[in-house]
């Protein structure tokens, strides 16, 4: 399924009653390319994972430039998600969130199979 990119008007209420599978917050393209190095690091990883015809449906939400983002009062770190950090992909089901992958989980695994690695550092 392709991925789509949230209005920029969109608020965390509205993304409750989102029809795709999976929410990915990334941060703002400031200057052509988004701001945040880890947001860069796995922007070919979602690309190819949610872009196959079998794929799950995906909405690709940006949460704004640095100091937007780093203000504690940014819509998307409170509401029904609270996303703390980008990159965040949250699996969302019936409006509830089942699974929160954050920057340092996010690897092949834990997108193919939505659930989260573990490791025994």
């Amino acid at each position: 399924m392709p991925i789509h990119i949230a209005d920029p008007t969109t608020t965390p209420e509205s993304l409750a009653k989102a029809s795709e599978e999976y929410l990915i917050f990334y941060s703002s393209i400031v200057n052509g390319e988004m701001w945040c190095p880890d947001c860069l690091a796995v922007e070919d990883l979602v690309k190819n994972t949610f872009s196959s015809e079998d794929a799950p449906s995906a909405l690709i939400i940006y949460t704004g430039d640095r100091p937007t983002w780093k203000s504690p009062s940014n819509v998307f770190r409170s509401g029904p998600f609270g996303v703390q950090c980008v990159p965040s992909i949250v699996k969302i089901k019936n409006v509830s969130c089942l699974l929160s992958i954050v920057n340092s989980e996010l690897e092949v695994n834990a997108l193919s199979t939505g659930e989260r690695s573990h490791s025994s550092s």
